[in-house]
């Protein structure tokens, strides 16, 4: 895959499909290789030139440095402290902004999935006239109140701790865990093993993943700010996560005007192959509300 140079530091990335742009932002600790290949064929079926990247410290982008998120920070944030974190949202937005400078890209539409559902808004209210449309899928705004983890998962997930990233297997069973109790009701395990090992064989970013984990909890409430946003916006939820629960997504839609708030109720914290067909026409229909005029 090609690599490009972005907001100074190197950025991997890939593209697909002739029509009009659109940028997919990855979420916590994922890979563009994430993104089902079966949703991006229908994006591409759309009419979509499609473009996918590694954020920075993840995949084949460049590592960054810092601590990320101790239990000592992990606890602030719970506490709703201020948290440190070696960069912020806002800059992982200028690394997806100038993904697009590179590529010549003079507007696009984007789409975000959980931390690159932030990351979306972020490009959005700072480079406004770049996007064309925005989709954020199973995010929020960042106001602490809405979209909180379920108490159960968060349990779970400090009780598991960190795998370890010089063993394969470490890393591969910690993450079947995490996408078993995050997915929603149509959960396909073996594929779900399948892409897990591909991902992992590709690369390991255990400390990136805690750092980009740092960036959400030290990175400001986007709520005032996406109220003065006017793209046309859609705003995604399972009615089933358990990670960012469903009023992040209800508050992402009160928050920006005129949006539209779809949930789906077979979905978890994941993109069920059984909506691929019917996500992609909605960001379709979306995207086609930017070139109605005003």
């Amino acid at each position: 895959m090609p690599r490009l140079q972005s907001n100074g530091i190197e950025i991997e990335y890939t593209e697909r499909g002739n029509g009009d742009p659109l940028l997919l932002v990855m979420g916590l600790g994922g890979q563009l290789i994430d993104w089902p290949e079966g949703f991006v064929d229908a994006l591409v079926a759309h009419g979509f030139r499609v473009v996918s990247f590694d954020n920075r410290d993840i995949g084949l982008s460049t590592e960054m440095s810092g601590e990320g998120l101790s239990r000592s920070a992990l606890l602030k944030a719970l506490l709703r402290r201020p948290v440190k974190a070696p960069y912020l949202l806002g800059d992982m937005a200028a690394d997806a902004v100038g993904v697009l400078d590179a590529l010549d890209i003079r507007q696009a539409h984007v789409v975000g999935m959980s931390m690159g559902g932030m990351i979306a808004q972020e490009i959005t209210i700072g480079w406004p006239e770049r996007v064309l449309s925005l989709t954020s899928i199973m995010s929020n705004t960042g106001d602490k109140k809405n979209g909180a983890s379920d108490p159960r998962l968060a349990l779970k997930l400090q009780r598991q701790g960190d795998p370890d990233p010089k063993d394969r297997q470490s890393v591969v069973d910690n993450m079947v865990h995490i996408w078993q109790w995050i997915s929603g009701s149509t959960y396909d395990a073996a594929e779900s093993l399948r892409q897990i090992e591909a991902s992992v064989d590709r690369s390991i970013r255990v400390e990136g993943t805690s750092r980009q984990t740092a960036a959400i909890f030290a990175s400001r409430d986007r709520t005032a700010a996406l109220r003065g946003v006017r793209t046309p916006t859609l705003v995604i939820h399972g009615l089933q996560d358990p990670l960012v629960r469903p009023s992040g997504g209800q508050a992402t839609a009160r928050a920006v005007p005129d949006s539209r708030l779809i949930m789906f109720p077979d979905m978890g914290h994941d993109i069920p192959h059984t909506r691929w067909g019917e996500m992609a026409e909605e960001i379709r229909r979306n995207a086609d509300r930017a070139a109605l005029p005003a």
